[in-house]
């Protein structure tokens, strides 16, 4: 079979419709939803290739286990870790304080973790970082030293991690400091006043 050109159109190859039909749907996007397609996070100084991809299908997985783990879209909310005399904090608020379902389940994880890390259990954040987190292991062997209390804050909550012992609190910062790591969320890894 043959196909006869019609009188006064072009022919078009199938791969110029092809094109024509991405320019197409390309044009109906808002310009930043292109672009954003494109891009990804800027690759860190010093760090090749093969590791960026491998850094960034890691907090891909992060973000899915953590979600899994914690209830609630990672990135509708943000982590905060603080390293105190005594201890420190974990703190997670929803981005938008309109979000009442993801401040709830906020809520609802970190009242969890609280009664989950007093008893020496710390499968979330196994869970969540595919690994058992630094500091974890002398945490639960120390659990009767240590006292977790949640308190719900505007936008999510807050556990404060309290102790006087000097192992436990030491276990607890690198606990944190690897969270803040992890999380990438800029907090000091030095202790606060």
């Amino acid at each position: 079979m043959t196909l006869e050109p019609i009188p006064g159109f072009r022919m078009v190859t199938m791969t110029r419709l092809i094109r024509l039909a991405m320019v197409s749907a390309l044009a109906s996007l808002p310009l930043a939803s292109v672009f954003a397609a494109q891009q990804h996070p800027a690759m860190p100084a010093g760090m090749t290739h093969e590791e960026h991809m491998a850094q960034m299908k890691k907090d891909a997985e992060m973000k899915q286990h953590g979600q899994m783990a914690m209830g609630f879209d990672q990135d509708k909310a943000r982590h905060h870790f603080t390293l105190t005399a005594n201890g420190g904090t974990i703190g997670v608020s929803a981005n938008d304080a309109a979000d009442r379902a993801t401040r709830d389940q906020i809520r609802s994880h970190l009242g969890e973790i609280t009664h989950a890390f007093a008893q020496g259990d710390f499968e979330k954040p196994l869970m969540t970082h595919s690994e058992m987190p630094p500091g974890a292991a002398t945490m639960q062997r120390l659990k009767m030293a240590i006292t977790y209390a949640f308190e719900a804050t505007e936008r999510g909550g807050v556990v404060r991690i309290v102790t006087l012992n000097p192992d436990a609190r030491d276990a607890i910062h690198d606990f944190l400091r690897y969270q803040i790591k992890e999380h990438a969320t800029g907090d000091s890894l030095s202790v606060q006043k």
